[in-house]
């Protein structure tokens, strides 16, 4: 399942509000949609083929020591792992700082280049970071262009969206609708495409479809310039980006050479210092996001585990040969991806139909309760498939069960924890707390990268055990959360003040 980007705050705009050309929408919604749909389609065609990649080919003797700085990486930031962990590794820290970058990416756009210079920079960058995945030497050099071209390209690009309309403006919440159908398109095309190429042809044929999508993208964005709406005036100066830039790079040194109790402390000392500015009533709040940043990141472990783990060892121990063909393992990708979008449509119509039949619509914290059930089923679903295995490979029968479950488990906890979020938040921190409630997803993915080592070494029962565990503490955290803090969050005690 992916990750719905939160709406932006509007700015003034000069595009033409009553543009009704495309399905009753303005023009720019339709490119906007096409381009965010080829940005998605390259990011989740590498974000299936990644570990695949690394654990099938990249990392084997024979090719390990021509990648560029690998050595490096393997003994001095993965603590020597070797195969399967390594990837695994490597994945976890990909996956989860491409949920840093875009707050950087922000600051980037608003201070300095604007939303169209960002875009277009993020795009370069990125199809560069598509292009070099197919020089094996290039590898560690393309996730670094990777990450960082997500990170100016995302946030900007849905920012865009609630632009082309006005603040009263009803089909607004209807375009970012139409938005997130052409992520979730996106997502179900990328593996049957990207993946099919990569795993039957080549490698590098995969990544280069990729990168070719990303720069089609990229040249539709450029052409639709006259229907996207104008940038505000920039008020950064020369001095303030190098300065961003060196605090930058001197996170990125402390992160990786300081020893991970200080760094660690060093991180909470500033936190410290900043909710101790705040206004009580608000300090109170943000405090609570905190405290429910980690219990969301746990709970997310065996959805986010599908892209890491799950698909070596789909790859290794299903049955997905078919009249005498093995489909690719990425095509499990798509299947997620179909059931993630009929689950959610189901979701969202059932929880507007049940107030209307006379039954009490439950709260936020409930909803993720039962999420959490739901997560918790389908988690034990890998676990039967381990235990049943036999000396066969695996039928699809249980695999198919996971994905069923957890997709209704995600479409409880993705929506409804932002909603949470945002009623939670002080009205002037609104966009700060989005932020912090996405570093649920940057712990989720370092925790991937880590759990998901244990694959090779751990009993493969014992290691969806651990996921089944992880579900539960979430199911946990939620209950004491809503017995002893839910009620302090109610509309009523937000201020209006801020820092």
């Amino acid at each position: 399942m992916t990750v719905a980007e939160a709406e932006p705050e509007r700015l003034d705009v000069v595009t033409d509000r009553n543009d009704r050309a495309f399905l009753g929408h303005p023009k720019g919604l339709g490119f906007l949609a096409v381009v965010e749909g080829c940005e998605r389609f390259s990011y989740y065609s590498m974000q299936t083929l990644l570990t695949l990649y690394m654990v099938n080919y990249l990392l084997l003797p024979e090719h390990f020591g021509s990648v560029w700085g690998l050595g490096w990486v393997q003994q001095n930031l993965a603590g020597g792992k070797t195969g399967q962990p390594l990837a695994s590794d490597i994945f976890g820290n990909y996956t989860s700082l491409v949920y840093l970058t875009p707050i950087l990416g922000g600051i980037i756009a608003d201070k300095w280049l604007g939303r169209r210079g960002a875009l277009v920079l993020g795009g370069l960058i990125m199809s560069l970071g598509h292009f070099l995945m197919a020089i094996q030497p290039a590898f560690l050099f393309a996730l670094v262009c990777l990450i960082v071209g997500v990170g100016l390209f995302k946030g900007n690009i849905a920012s865009q969206v609630g632009e082309l309309y006005g603040p009263n403006d009803l089909r607004r919440a209807v375009a970012f609708q139409i938005f997130y159908i052409a992520i979730q398109v996106s997502v179900i095309v990328a593996p049957l495409i990207s993946g099919t190429l990569g795993e039957d042809v080549g490698w590098h044929y995969g990544f280069g479809c990729a990168g070719v999508v990303m720069v089609l993208g990229l040249m539709i964005y450029l052409r639709a310039k006259p229907h996207m709406p104008a940038d505000k005036p920039r008020t950064g100066t020369t001095k303030g980006l190098w300065l961003l830039l060196f605090g930058v790079a001197a996170f990125v040194v402390a992160a990786l050479f300081l020893p991970t109790l200080l760094f660690a402390l060093a991180i909470l000392a500033g936190l410290a210092w900043w909710i101790a500015k705040m206004d009580p009533a608000d300090r109170v709040r943000i405090i609570a996001i905190f405290v429910l940043v980690p219990a969301l990141a746990i709970s997310l472990l065996p959805n986010q585990e599908i892209f890491n783990a799950y698909l070596v060892w789909a790859d290794q121990q299903f049955n997905l040969t078919f009249m005498d063909h093995k489909v690719p393992t990425s095509w499990m990708i798509t299947l997620d991806s179909a059931f993630s979008f009929v689950t959610l449509v189901g979701i969202t119509w059932f929880w507007q139909w049940w107030p209307k039949s006379g039954r009490k619509d439950p709260d936020e914290l409930t909803k993720l309760m039962i999420g959490s059930l739901f997560t918790i089923v389908g988690a034990l679903c890998l676990y039967m498939a381990a235990i049943t295995q036999g000396s066969g490979k695996i039928g699809l029968f249980w695999p198919v069960l996971f994905h069923f479950f957890n997709s209704m488990g995600f479409g409880h906890t993705l929506p409804v924890s932002l909603a949470l979020v945002s009623k939670m938040s002080p009205r002037k921190l609104v966009a700060t707390s989005v932020g912090i409630y996405y570093l649920a997803f940057f712990i989720a993915n370092k925790v991937v990268g880590e759990v998901g080592g244990w694959y090779s070494t751990m009993a493969t029962p014992q290691f969806w055990l651990v996921h089944v565990g992880a579900a539960v503490v979430g199911l946990i955290a939620f209950v004491l959360f809503k017995l002893f803090l839910s009620h302090r969050f109610s509309d009523d005690g937000r201020t209006e003040t801020a820092v």
